[in-house]
C-alpha cells in the first residue's frame, strides 16, 4: 500500500516528532506489564510537569481530544447542574452540546468568533454555577483566552465552582500553569503541539473535582473512579479496566521526553517565532488576519480568504502540487477563513517559509 507523504500544516493532525514515530515502532508491551506501568507513570509525570499541575489523577485517555471533553462532563455534571460555557468558536459550541447531554442547565455566554473570552461577562452569566467551561486556545479561530484571569475571578467569588479548560491546541505549544490558574479539569489531544499521532487525550482532574465527582457516570468507559483504579492503583494493586493503547502511550512518552530535553520555554519560544514569521509573511502578502490582535495563537493562525478566491481550490492546489495541507474555516467562516498550524515538529521557521512560498505561488496563479 502506498501512502502519500504530506506536510500537515492545518489545525491538526500535525507531523509527529521523529521521536514519537520511533516510539510507535518500539516492541509492544502488554498493558499490565511492569515495564509498561513504569512507562505510563513516567508519561503521567511528564504531563503533570508540562501542564503545570500536581494533580495525581493525570493520565492519557484512550481516545482523541473529544473523549477528553466527554470524560470531563461525564464525571462532573449531574442532571440539573448549572454549567456556564463561554462560546467563542466551534469547540465552545461542542461543550454546550456535551454538557446538555448529561442533563446540565447550560448557560451560554456567546462571543464574536475570533475574539477572546470576556471574564466579566462569564461571571455575570450566573451567580453560582456548578461548573464553568472555557476553551483556552480555540482551534476554530486561532484565538487564545486568559484562563488564569477567569480562574482567579471565579475562586475569589466562590469556592463552589469548578473550572474546566479545553487545552487541545495549547498543551505543548505554550506555557501552561493549571494550578496557578486554578483550573480543576483539563483535557488535550496528542495530534497538535505534542507532536504525536491522533489517538490519546491527555487529561487531568484536581482533588477538588475528585471530591465532587459523579460516582457512577452513565458512560462506563470514561468513569474516572474505574480509570483511577488502573492508573493510580489501590490496596489490591491496579484494577483492569480496558486494554490501554500501549504503543500510543510509548509514543507520547517519547515525545514528552523530547520536549523535556529541549526545554518547555524553548519549545514555546520556537512556536512563537514560527507563528510570528507566518503572520508577518501573510500580512506582507496583503492578507488579513482573522483572530483579534493581541490574542492570536502562535501555533494556529487564522487568515481571511481574499475576495474572489475559492478557498477549496487553493487548498486543493496546495495539496496536489506541494503535498501541503492547510485547513478551511468552520461554521459561519468555513469558506472565508484558512487555518494554518505550525505545531509541534512543524513549529519551525522553515515550515513557515514553506507554506508562505507555496501559498504565494498558488494565489499568483
Amino acid at each position: 500500500m502506498s501512502v502519500s507523504e504530506r506536510t500537515l500544516l492545518g489545525p491538526g493532525p500535525s507531523n509527529p516528532y521523529p521521536e514519537a514515530t520511533l516510539g510507535l515502532a518500539a516492541p509492544l508491551l502488554g498493558h499490565l506489564d511492569p515495564e509498561f506501568i513504569t512507562l505510563l507513570e513516567r508519561a503521567c509525570a511528564r504531563l503533570r510537569s508540562l501542564w503545570g499541575t500536581e494533580n495525581p489523577l493525570t493520565l492519557p485517555l484512550s481516545g482523541t481530544g473529544s473523549l477528553g471533553m466527554e470524560t470531563a462532563f461525564a464525571n462532573s455534571v449531574r442532571p440539573g447542574d448549572v454549567v456556564v460555557v463561554a462560546v467563542n468558536g466551534l469547540f465552545g459550541e461542542r461543550m454546550c452540546e456535551v454538557a446538555g447531554r448529561y442533563g446540565a442547565e447550560v448557560v451560554r455566554v456567546d462571543h464574536e468568533w475570533g475574539r477572546p473570552v470576556d471574564v466579566q461577562r462569564v461571571l455575570d452569566a450566573h451567580p453560582a454555577p456548578k461548573l464553568v467551561a472555557v476553551v483556552h486556545a480555540e482551534t476554530s479561530t486561532g484565538v487564545v483566552s486568559d484562563v488564569g484571569a477567569l480562574g482567579r475571578a471565579l475562586r475569589e467569588r466562590s469556592d463552589d465552582t469548578l473550572l474546566l479548560a479545553d487545552c487541545v491546541t495549547s498543551l505543548g505549544g505554550m506555557p501552561m500553569a493549571l494550578d496557578e490558574w486554578l483550573v480543576d479539569i483539563a483535557y488535550s489531544g496528542t495530534q497538535k503541539c505534542l507532536g504525536v499521532a491522533p489517538g490519546l487525550a491527555p487529561f487531568t482532574f484536581s482533588e477538588r473535582a475528585w471530591e465532587r465527582r459523579v460516582q457512577s457516570p452513565p458512560v462506563w468507559y470514561v468513569d474516572l473512579g474505574l480509570l483511577g483504579a488502573y492508573v493510580r492503583g489501590g490496596p489490591g494493586g491496579r484494577a483492569y479496566h480496558h486494554t490501554a493503547p500501549t504503543a500510543m502511550v510509548a509514543s507520547l512518552d517519547a515525545a514528552l521526553a523530547r520536549i523535556e530535553e529541549e526545554g518547555v520555554d524553548a519549545v514555546a519560544a520556537r512556536h512563537e517565532a514560527a507563528g510570528a514569521r507566518l503572520r508577518e509573511g501573510l500580512q506582507e502578502m496583503g492578507l488579513e488576519l482573522f483572530a483579534a490582535e493581541g490574542h492570536r495563537l502562535a501555533q494556529l493562525t487564522s487568515v481571511r480568504v481574499p475576495d474572489g478566491v475559492d478557498s477549496g481550490k487553493v487548498r486543493e492546489r496546495l495539496l496536489h502540487d506541494y503535498g501541503l495541507e492547510i485547513g478551511a474555516g468552520v461554521g459561519p467562516h468555513a469558506a472565508t477563513v484558512w487555518r494554518i498550524g505550525l505545531m509541534g515538529h512543524n513549529a519551525r521557521l522553515d515550515r513557515a517559509e514553506l507554506v508562505l512560498s507555496a501559498l504565494r505561488r498558488v494565489l499568483e496563479r
